[in-house]
């Protein structure tokens, strides 16, 4: 596992094509271990891609991606989860038919050492004691992000804000080194979005999670991030200290719509 302050996660010159169509066109990057890194940019800058490569979702045109110092580039998605990529989706992917705790515990399924054949013999063997405590870590993760009072509720009965929590328990009960959130605040009022930023930070600095954030609300990535990088049409345009991103010309004119400032001519020069 990466030390603090080591890379955990590069990409390399990563390209994605759809057809005709670039979607990242060679973006490499870094992400520390033990920060909050947060990619943003215009709609259709090719943020979502790039997590999607990440996670093993999409494969990359050509580039390289590499986790923990591994090549992941080409590992199935199943296999990137249980090395410790976790990740939530811009649409919520509930069970909505399923209970809060039992949505969890999917989260959890990567983690299970026994299979069908123990599960028969479920009170005479190790799996119940395997399901006790991984039922240990789900309580706790419930506990954390404060949804006891919804635990045992379908979870398409439950709002949208408390819906985006239970996606962000799953995740977390991955347990993963590295947590990909996909627009956590979209969707959320002030309070809700106060909330997800406290569990994000806390997930961060309490429970050593490395987070990678693709987010809208400049607000919150300014508040929370360590290092932010800007796409723009799939290409990478800016990195750096949110404050340094922040004041780069190039990101204001395609992040933050500002023109490029016009210098008028002295009145004499337009004179005839």
């Amino acid at each position: 596992m990466a030390e603090p302050g080591a890379t955990i996660l590069a990409a390399d010159g990563v390209t994605l094509r759809f057809g005709g169509v670039r979607a990242l066109t060679d973006v490499s990057f870094e992400v520390k271990a033990g920060e909050v890194f947060s990619i943003i940019g215009p709609n259709g800058a090719g943020k979502t891609s790039m997590v999607n490569c990440i996670s093993g979702r999409y494969r990359p045109t050509s580039g390289r991606i590499r986790f923990d110092g591994a090549d992941i580039t080409r590992m199935p998605t199943r296999r990137r989860a249980a090395i410790g990529i976790g990740r939530t989706f811009q649409n919520l992917a509930l069970f909505g038919h399923m209970t809060v705790l039992d949505n969890i515990m999917v989260g959890r399924h990567h983690l299970m050492r026994h299979g069908f054949l123990s599960g028969m013999a479920y009170w005479f063997g190790g799996a119940q004691r395997e399901e006790i405590a991984h039922r240990r870590e789900v309580e706790e993760i419930i506990d954390f992000l404060e949804i006891q009072h919804v635990r045992k509720a379908p979870a398409g009965t439950l709002s949208y804000g408390l819906r985006k929590r239970v996606e962000l328990a799953r995740a977390i009960a991955l347990r993963p080194k590295l947590i990909l959130l996909d627009e956590p605040m979209a969707g959320m009022n002030l309070e809700e979005k106060e909330d997800m930023a406290r569990y994000i930070l806390d997930l961060n600095e309490e429970w050593g999670m490395t987070v990678l954030m693709i987010e809208h609300d400049m607000g919150v990535v300014m508040d929370i991030s360590h290092r932010v990088m800007v796409l723009d049409f799939g290409k990478k345009i800016a990195e750096g200290t949110p404050e340094a991103v922040l004041a780069d010309p190039h990101v204001r004119r395609a992040y933050l719509g500002e023109a490029d400032e016009v210098v008028s001519e002295p009145e004499e020069a337009l004179a005839p």
